[in-house]
């Protein structure tokens, strides 16, 4: 994953590269010494949300760095002890979403998100679908980390249990034995319809990314999660697909990469094989739908 920031932003790029790309590293690799010195241990503070939206079940689960650090390392040998279907340090970059970071004079607020899923081995999911708010700190022009309230739900407050899921799985539809992963029929409540226009393995520098079809349709996927991301969706609000291939015989590849990145129930798709630019191998189209409150 390119960070965002680059050439853009120096601050930003900077708590991105922290908070992300390190972090990440460091996970996966179990070694806190790598990341011990981007947090700042005088008054650490560390609140654990529980994945609810009710504030009121939030807990001071860490109210010092030497107990985060515990916890943090407890984790980092839990996840490594699973064996993945893919790269780990791949698969957690693909979940991880750090687009806005509020920077006010030496103070920041860093929203990151985890919308995606880990698959296993042996084909089971793992969801990743909260939030962390981290509270950075410029120290001699090295950005910090001063605390953070994380395993948020993305939506807080009373209103998340009001939230209704707008797709429905049509459980009497059948298709031919030999359909691949995606839903015969959905319904759909039209109430915040998200579409995004065609995404191609191309990164923000303009240029294009791989001369494969299993690059490319991960990164085309990836910049489809992307700008649901802005619209405050994630793949798992697509109900449509539209899938735009250079070469239909690069189908079952891109298929073995498609059915990583969806969870049930599966959104209705379309593939057609067309010209595409350059030297683009797939272009692919989304419609989703946000959910709204009662």
């Amino acid at each position: 994953m390119i960070n965002p920031f680059t050439g853009k932003d120096t601050d930003r790029a900077a708590i991105w590269e922290m908070l992300v790309a390190r972090d990440i590293e460091a996970f996966v690799k179990e070694d806190w010494s790598m990341i011990a010195e981007d947090f700042i241990e005088e008054n650490f503070i560390g609140i654990d949300g529980q994945n609810k939206s009710d504030p009121d079940g939030w807990v001071l689960s860490f109210p010092n760095l030497e107990a985060y650090k515990t916890e943090w390392l407890k984790q980092a040998k839990i996840f490594n002890e699973v064996k993945w279907a893919g790269d780990p340090k791949a698969m957690y970059l693909q979940v991880t979403i750090l687009n806005d970071i509020e920077i006010r004079e030496d103070k920041a607020l860093a929203h990151k998100k985890f919308i995606g899923s880990f698959v296993k081995a042996n084909g089971e999911r793992e969801v990743a679908n909260w939030q962390t708010v981290y509270y950075c700190r410029c120290i001699n022009g090295t950005w910090k980390i001063t605390g953070f309230t994380g395993y948020l739900p993305h939506f807080t407050g009373s209103v998340a249990e009001k939230m209704e899921r707008q797709i429905q799985f049509t459980t009497q539809a059948v298709q031919h034995k030999t359909a691949g992963p995606y839903s015969p029929v959905l319904i759909i409540d039209p109430a915040r319809l998200v579409v995004i226009s065609g995404q191609a393995a191309i990164a923000v520098d303009g240029n294009i990314v791989g001369d494969t079809i299993e690059t490319q349709a991960r990164k085309t996927l990836d910049n489809c999660k992307k700008q649901l991301a802005f619209a405050g969706c994630s793949l798992d609000d697509v109900f449509k697909v539209n899938v735009y291939m250079k070469d239909l015989a690069d189908w079952p590849v891109f298929n073995e990469v498609y059915k990583k990145y969806f969870n049930n129930p599966l959104p209705v798709r379309t593939a057609v094989q067309t010209g595409l630019l350059e030297k683009l191998l797939v272009e692919i189209e989304l419609w989703a739908i946000k959910k709204i409150v009662s």
